[in-house]
């Protein structure tokens, strides 16, 4: 280590004394040894006695789901779990009894085909997951060794507990460590953890004063003893002690250094392992998402059920049927045999009319494994196939790639695809989901007067919303922006920029306020090397945009040590451009709770400055009485900025005296050094006995952009009748202009405002009752619910009037704690389900979480949660459908989210387009299967029937067999994954067709029971025309009819050609992929017949050339098998021509509507080029929407 050179002079001892000593929670040292707090850690000393003896996890990490020796075992558990695979093995099993109605092999070809391949599928991913733990055990980390005292490269999975290691620059760390001491003379280092919590901006991390010191010495490092929690999922939580010298050392999170975070801007760093592999808190929450499963999929076991029912019920119908004949079939003295040439006297236990009972019994375990047909093998894996393949497409869609990220749209899960197109509610984020989260600072408030020209969207938007036009004068603000475009910064004013500000006759004051924006942050400047350009590294856009608004107007922040932070600054006097350093003494931080952040320091005129910005509910009450002449005049901006849908900031300052100074930085550093629960406390309220008396130099205000094509997206999916929530922490006035400038809140929309901002509340409040207050909260609320229903109920029951007006909903987060209350979350729920849109204003978290179960459990519809910061995560896992945003606050969203698009405008063809047609495609494909196989399977029956229930199936083993596999799956997955109804265009043309999946038009029991229904009339019409046709008949030049052999080859093709057929006229999109598997699948099976049958007879039995001899020589069976198929068809093609005429579907009002257009564009051209719906289909599609408004769509 004596080879690298350290920093010096730079020390964060005082500079950042409040933001990384003090522990993020209130951590209880005393706890140390306790039960979850047992961790002991030699460090350097890992091969101590004591050490070996608790035997700690090695820094090994596997991720995969199975192991080499488990993944047999594992992974046909997971297969098994399936209800139909279970009843496919049990009857596999028993087809080697003399129960079977056919051989074994048969049974079990299919079965393990299936269930081979689902098992290929999940190995291959879970060897991609074992190669990303291959390449991350083996990377490379310097560790000490104890044999020469320098560190040498070994391999992450070698590493141990109480090692020391040592990490450069831009590498990850490979365990979690406890930082010792760095480049930095002062032990700091800082830290990206986007790959830990997906936030972007670089943490601050301080190594102890003691272990920074020892830098010469740090190879000798010995004898410290770390005692800690033990391993847990808390990512912002440490609790430890370090006893070194004899000394107690208390740690905190700000030592501990997460393995997968990397190290910037910091040439190295050296630490301590104290947890290992999966002991490490990422790998510790590395737990599954929660378990999602679709509507259609939960459904669908229902109808596996339906049909196991079905099977018993033909079963034991069978099964009663062949006692009552099989008794019949000897007399009770047993000399008159009735089916003598059976030879009942002479019989087994299977076929014995002495013992018909048990007889049926057999036989109705016989039945069970020959209907089994019914059950569709191949459904899961065929699904499973199909939404995989729907996954790559929307992958793939470069309509939703955004270019300038490089982020296309990701589907992270492939289980919830039908469910995008089924989505009622949609719950948002408003920061970064609705706007860009990049700041723009755009106008302030200085000393009473209002800089800043030109209008933001959502000033547009509240105009256009008023009816106010713009004059020309306006029209010119907005556009005369002669200033160069600068990301961060949309700020023109004539009097400020380009140094005018110095011709002000407040100048000294605008000079301040810069001043207070260039240097009260926390942001790094990086300079780039070729060009000179500066940029900076900020810990929210927010600073960002401070920072660089001050350099664009004078005030340039260019360098920064520990101690000391450089400006390039316009002097006002003289108007020359100065350099100033500024002496960096405390920096106190901004939290959530303090709502504030301030700095101190000392100008280069000696003296001590606090400059402080944060917001106004906390700022203007720290006011000195001397230091509120602008009070009013910056409160009317600050709402008037508000009102225009801008993020607020007051900015102050005050003159610190040395005395003064001394004595608080003595009761500070006094409170920053003790280790007890009150540390918080005392530690915040020395921080507020300094940050009072301040003098207001007036307010920033930023612009959070709306994202491109938000108000659009949010129209089309109003307009597709899906209801939008959004829960933002956002004041309510900015948010209901945020509303209405996204087209959330719509002209003609009534507003219904629920808010606990009341004079009653505020005096109770002021008298500090809190069961006063908390009671007279929830009767507000409860009273302003009901007035709500009332005036909603009032519209919606009046039927004179076809289109009610719409209802925007306003809460608090304040009023929203009560009507999230058991006691009146229904009425809330009830009103929200009125209004067509919600927007729920300071949300936390918890709250958004709360809201989207109470949607989702309360409604029984699909819900969508859709955001793109951590705060996200709860309500994304809580919802139906998580949709995370890849935006500024990092991947947390995305990584806990089902699907990941780069922009919400995306939303709109994701659900539209292809929800709508992954819906779609995967109700038919479901509905087709159980049609398919209910008209294969029930042939069985009806032969069985015609054969006195013998047992016989009608078909040769290996017929059945390939029947789900090979000659009808993969037409069904063809149109699983390339059917269209219409195109994509029209589906975004057309938003009302989405409502076919809201409403679940698609798979309702009524169209699943029509399918199923088809299916059994079909096997009918197939059965009873076929015997009909060729068993009345001399079939062969002898003048024998068909045998056995020859019908059951006529019955297959005829239920072959059917259901492929049917799959051809259910598809109304066609591909040659399509063609060549409909068509294919066809041409298989006969080839399959010619192979089959020319097999020995002993392996093909009742196939042996049965197609080349009998069947395909004679025209009766060709005959037969064109009517057949006719037949079996004009059912479906009768209730269709019926539905279209005069129930038509959604989409056939489109379909119909184009062919229109194209028919009439000859002669109507100019009616064509509209788009006008014809009469017919508007009067339709008017009805339609009437309904859709009227509908309560939650009863």
């Amino acid at each position: 280590m004596a080879g690298e050179r350290r920093h010096k002079g730079m020390r964060l001892s005082k500079l950042y004394s409040f933001k990384c000593l003090k522990p993020f929670s209130k951590e209880d040292h005393s706890q140390i040894g306790s039960r979850g707090y047992s961790r002991v850690v030699f460090c350097n000393d890992p091969d101590n006695p004591e050490a070996l003896q608790l035997n700690y996890r090695g820094n090994y990490v596997s991720t995969t789901k199975y192991t080499a020796a488990n993944f047999i075992p594992k992974s046909l558990f997971e297969q098994f779990r399936r209800v139909a695979n279970i009843y496919f093995l049990v009857v596999a099993f028993v087809s080697f009894s003399p129960l079977a109605p056919y051989t074994a092999p048969s049974v079990l070809a299919p079965l393990l085909f299936v269930i081979g391949a689902t098992m290929v599928k999940e190995g291959v991913e879970d060897l991609r997951r074992r190669r990303q733990d291959v390449e991350a055990n083996n990377r490379r980390v310097l560790v000490l060794s104890k044999n020469n005292g320098e560190f040498s490269k070994t391999k992450w999975k070698n590493l141990r507990v109480g090692d020391l290691v040592k990490v450069h620059k831009d590498e990850y760390f490979p365990a979690d460590l406890l930082l010792l001491s760095s480049s930095y003379e002062d032990g700091v280092c800082y830290v990206e953890t986007m790959n830990l919590d997906g936030e972007t901006n670089l943490k601050l991390k301080h190594a102890l004063e003691i272990t920074s010191a020892e830098e010469s010495s740090i190879e000798s490092f010995r004898g410290g003893v770390i005692k800690c929690e033990d391993p847990n999922e808390h990512l912002y939580s440490f609790v430890g002690t370090l006893h070194y010298q004899g000394q107690q050392y208390p740690l905190s999170p700000q030592q501990m250094l997460l393995r997968d975070s990397k190290l910037r801007n910091t040439d190295y760093i050296v630490g301590v392992v104290v947890f290992t592999g999966h002991d490490t808190k990422v790998m510790q929450n590395a737990t599954d998402p929660p378990s999602k499963r679709s509507k259609i999929e939960r459904k669908m076991d229902k109808i596996v059920y339906i049909l196991f029912s079905i099977l018993i019920v033909i079963a034991f119908t069978g099964s009663a049927f062949f006692g009552i004949i099989t008794r019949r079939d000897i007399t009770d003295d047993g000399k008159k045999l009735r089916r003598w040439y059976l030879r009942p006297d002479k019989t087994t236990v299977f076929y014995d009319p002495k013992r018909a009972v048990l007889a049926s019994f057999f036989h109705f375990l016989t039945a069970l494994m020959l209907y089994g047909y019914l059950i569709p093998i191949s459904l899961y894996v065929s699904i499973e196939v199909v939404k995989v393949l729907q996954s790559i497409f929307i992958n793939q869609d470069q309509e939703m790639y955004h270019e300038e990220t490089d982020r296309p749209a990701r589907a992270r899960t492939s289980n919830l695809n039908e469910e995008l197109g089924q989505v009622d509610t949609i719950l948002s984020d408003k920061t970064g989901t609705l706007t860009c989260n990049s700041m723009e600072f755009v106008k302030c408030s200085i000393s009473g007067t209002a800089y800043g020209r030109g209008m933001t969207e959502v000033e547009l938007a509240l105009r256009k919303q008023k009816g106010m036009t713009m004059t020309t004068s306006q029209d010119d603000e907005i556009k005369a922006n002669p200033t160069k475009s600068v990301k961060g910064f949309n700020f023109w004013d004539e009097r400020i920029v380009d140094g005018q500000w110095i011709n002000q006759p407040n100048a000294e004051l605008i000079q301040k306020f810069f001043r207070v924006l260039a240097i009260c942050h926390t942001a790094i400047p990086d300079v780039d090397g070729e060009s000179g350009e500066i940029s900076y590294e900020a810990e929210s856009p927010d600073e960002a945009a401070f920072v660089i608004a001050s350099r664009e107007l004078g005030f340039e922040f260019f360098a920064r040590s520990q101690t000391h932070i450089s400006l390039h600054e316009i002097d006002h006097m003289t108007g020359e451009k100065v350099d100033r350093v500024y002496e960096l003494l405390h920096v106190l931080e901004f939290s959530s709770s303090r709502k504030r952040m301030s700095v101190i320091v000392r100008n280069p005129e000696n003296r001590l400055l606090l400059l402080s910005k944060g917001a106004d509910s906390v700022m203007f009450e720290r006011l000195a009485k001397h230091g509120r002449q602008f009070e009013r005049e910056t409160k009317e901006h600050i709402k008037r900025y508000a009102e225009a849908g801008l993020r607020t900031l007051v900015i102050a300052y005050r003159e610190v005296d040395e005395e003064e100074y001394r004595m608080w930085e003595e009761e500070f550093l006094n409170a920053k050094t003790l280790v007890t629960e009150d540390r918080d406390a005392l530690i915040d309220a020395a921080a507020d006995k300094i940050e009072r008396d301040l003098i207001l130099l007036g307010s920033t205000a930023v612009e959070d952009k709306l994202q491109k094509g938000v108000p659009d997206c949010i129209e089309k999916l109003s307009q597709a009748g899906v209801k939008i929530w959004v829960l933002t922490g956002d004041k309510t006035e900015t948010a209901i202009n945020i509303g209405y400038a996204c087209s959330l809140l719509r002209e003609g929309m009534e507003k219904i405002l629920i808010t606990l901002d009341s004079p009653d509340i505020e005096t109770l409040e002021k008298q500090g009752d809190k069961d006063a207050v908390a009671k007279a909260s929830f009767q507000s609320i409860k009273k302003q619910l009901r007035e709500g229903m009332s005036q909603t109920a009032v519209a919606t029951n009046d039927e004179a009037n076809e289109n009610p007006e719409m209802f925007g909903l306003v809460i608090d987060g304040k009023s929203l704690t009560f009507a999230l209350d058991k006691k009146l979350e229904k009425e809330f729920l009830e009103l929200a389900s009125r209004c067509g849109s919600v927007i729920c204003c300071r949300s936390s978290p918890k709250q958004k979480a709360l809201v989207t179960r109470l949607v989702k459990s309360g409604t029984g519809r699909t819900t969508l949660a859709i955001g793109d910061g951590a705060n996200d995560v709860g309500m994304l896992q809580e919802a139906d459908i998580g949709v995370g945003i890849s935006g500024a606050e990092g991947m947390q969203a995305v990584m806990a989210s089902d699907f990941a698009i780069a922009q919400f405008r995306y939303l709109e063809r994701l659900l539209l387009v292809h929800g709508h047609w992954c819906y779609r495609r995967i109700a038919m494909m479901i509905c087709y299967f159980f049609y398919k196989n209910l008209a294969f399977g029930f042939t069985l029956f009806w032969y069985e029937a015609y054969a006195s229930f013998s047992g016989k199936p009608a078909y040769n083993d290996w017929y059945m067999s390939c029947y789900n596999v090979f000659f009808t799956s993969l037409p069904v997955i063809a149109l699983g994954v390339f059917d269209q109804d219409v195109s994509a265009r029209l589906c975004l043309k057309y938003p009302l067709l989405y409502q076919e999946g809201v409403q679940n038009i698609l798979f309702s029991w009524e169209r699943i029971l029509g399918w199923m229904l088809n299916g059994i009339i079909s096997s009918m019409i197939i059965f009873f025309l076929a015997i009909n046709t060729l068993a009345s008949q001399a079939f062969r030049k002898d003048g024998q009819v068909v045998d056995y052999s020859v019908l059951g080859v006529t019955m297959y093709s005829s239920v072959v050609w059917t259901v492929n057929c049917q799959m051809a006229i259910s598809i109304n999109y066609f591909t040659w992929i399509q063609h060549c598997f409909i068509w294919g699948s066809i041409g298989v099976w006969y080839l399959f017949l010619v192979i089959y049958g020319s097999l020995p007879p002993t392996f093909s039995t009742t196939a042996y050339q049965v197609f080349v001899e009998t069947s395909a020589p004679s025209p009766i069976c060709w005959l037969t098998l064109v009517l057949v198929t006719f037949s079996a068809l004009l059912p479906y093609f009768t209730y269709r021509a019926f539905q279209i005429k005069f129930r038509p579907m959604y989409h056939d009002i489109i379909v119909e509507q184009r062919r229109t257009e194209r028919f009439e564009s000859g002669t109507r051209t100019t009616s064509a080029l509209s788009g006008e719906l014809p009469v017919q289909v508007e009067f339709t599609l008017h009805h339609l929407k009437a309904n859709l408004s009227r509908r309560d769509s939650w009863n």
